[in-house]
């Protein structure tokens, strides 16, 4: 990889967004609108605890999946990426830095989102740079995952059809809804792989308390993982050519 070519990318993308200020008010306001919205459906700053730092995990990953999947294959259909790949940048080199570019948003999205949540009556036993890491890596896996998606699309169509089968599932299966121990086995296990259950997980400790446990780290460690995995698909089956 080369450091250059990945900040280059990187600040290509972000010029870009500053351009589309409705892609960036997506990203980086909605999952605040939508925590205030939930805080006020259930009328109740016990429930809403509850529920919120599942949410918290949740909402990033999702917007930041989408807003990558399609902003990626826009990329490959206007035929930029394969003019890009015909320079000696290499293929980590450029995933780097649209990763780079995401992430930058996900840190100002999910410092707003923790924010409002946190003021709207979500109580925080642990501290606040931990719920920021788990939120903000759980982001970030939205980024590297929307990136490996994109190989698969052709069509803006295709990319959104990705989600009833990559995103859903996890949000079903992650603790929300009901506890993951009191699930069908077969569901069970299958949470026990999906990474947005770790997430979950780790949130919701630290809400409960002050001391950061095996499942935090745990957490932490999944998702960071997978992450970087995605992101080494995403090279390996991008292609230098358009099909």
């Amino acid at each position: 990889m080369i450091a250059r070519m990945t900040l280059a990318t990187a600040a290509r993308v972000l010029t870009q967004l500053r351009h589309d200020p409705r892609t960036v008010a997506l990203m980086i306001v909605v999952p605040s609108v939508l925590m205030t919205m939930l805080r006020y459906v259930f009328d109740s700053k016990i429930v809403f605890s509850h529920i919120a730092p599942a949410l918290l995990g949740f909402f990033p990953f999702l917007l930041m999946f989408l807003v990558t999947v399609i902003t990626t294959l826009r990329e490959r259909s206007s035929g930029t990426l394969e003019r890009l790949l015909t320079t000696p940048m290499g293929k980590l080199d450029l995933l780097a830095g649209y990763a780079l570019a995401f992430s930058a948003v996900a840190v100002v999205q999910v410092a707003l989102a923790v924010t409002v949540s946190t003021w709207l009556g979500m109580e925080l036993v642990g501290a606040m740079w931990s719920l920021l890491l788990v939120a903000l890596l759980d982001a970030l896996f939205g980024v590297a995952l929307g990136l490996f998606a994109s190989a698969f699309a052709r069509t803006e169509f295709q990319a959104v059809q990705f989600m009833p089968v990559i995103v859903l599932p996890q949000l079903l299966v992650c603790g929300l809804f009901i506890p993951r121990d009191r699930m069908a086995d077969a569901l069970r296990y299958f949470s026990d792989v999906m990474p947005l259950s770790y997430a979950v997980q780790a949130l919701q400790h630290v809400t409960d308390s002050a001391s950061l446990d095996v499942n935090y780290v745990r957490g932490v460690l999944v998702l960071a993982g997978t992450a970087i995995l995605s992101l080494v698909l995403a090279a390996a089956t991008l292609q230098r050519k358009t099909a």
